[in-house]
């Protein structure tokens, strides 16, 4: 009986202490990046869609393109999805958007030296990010959750590197 009282404390004692070393610290929208802008694209930028998934702006140096997909933290049924970009100085768009089970996207403009404009959706949630990555301090970033919408300053990962020519 001893011993038995002795194993039962042993075993709440490590199923007590298993939950709290495996807890994640904090939970996170952010998918992972999956390339599918093609080769040569580096991540510069990336907003949380809600819980959802993650909208990604990749840049590549060689050629001055930037390319936006938007990804699913879970793939699953198909759900309306988007991804947006704009080069307001030249007025190049490119957008796609449908039900995906997984992500949307790429699309691509050029953008060397030019802020970009770039916006990802899942379902009810969208992140639009305004007149970025451009070397400027902060950036405007629209936030729509149903029919909740909140605009904010965001800074800017480009502005450690103004002056430098993208």
């Amino acid at each position: 009986m001893a011993a038995l009282a002795t194993l039962a404390a042993a075993s709440s004692a490590t199923v007590l202490a298993q939950p709290a070393a495996a807890a994640p610290a904090a939970a996170s929208a952010q998918a992972a990046y999956n390339g599918a802008c093609g080769s040569g694209y580096s991540v510069v930028n990336s907003a949380d869609i809600g819980k959802q998934g993650t909208v990604y702006l990749t840049y590549n140096s060689r050629n001055g393109q930037n390319c936006v997909v938007t990804i699913r933290k879970t793939s699953g049924a198909p759900v309306y999805m988007f991804s947006y970009v704009s080069v307001s100085a030249t007025g190049e768009a490119q957008y796609d958007g449908d039900y995906y089970y997984s992500y949307a996207g790429p699309v691509y403009a050029y953008g060397r030296g030019l802020c970009v404009d770039w916006a990802g959706g899942i379902g009810n949630q969208e992140t639009w990010t305004y007149a970025s990555n451009c070397g400027a301090l902060s950036a405007t970033r629209v936030t729509k959750d149903g029919d909740t919408t909140a605009r904010s300053e965001v800074a800017e990962p480009s502005a450690s590197r103004t002056g430098v020519a993208r």
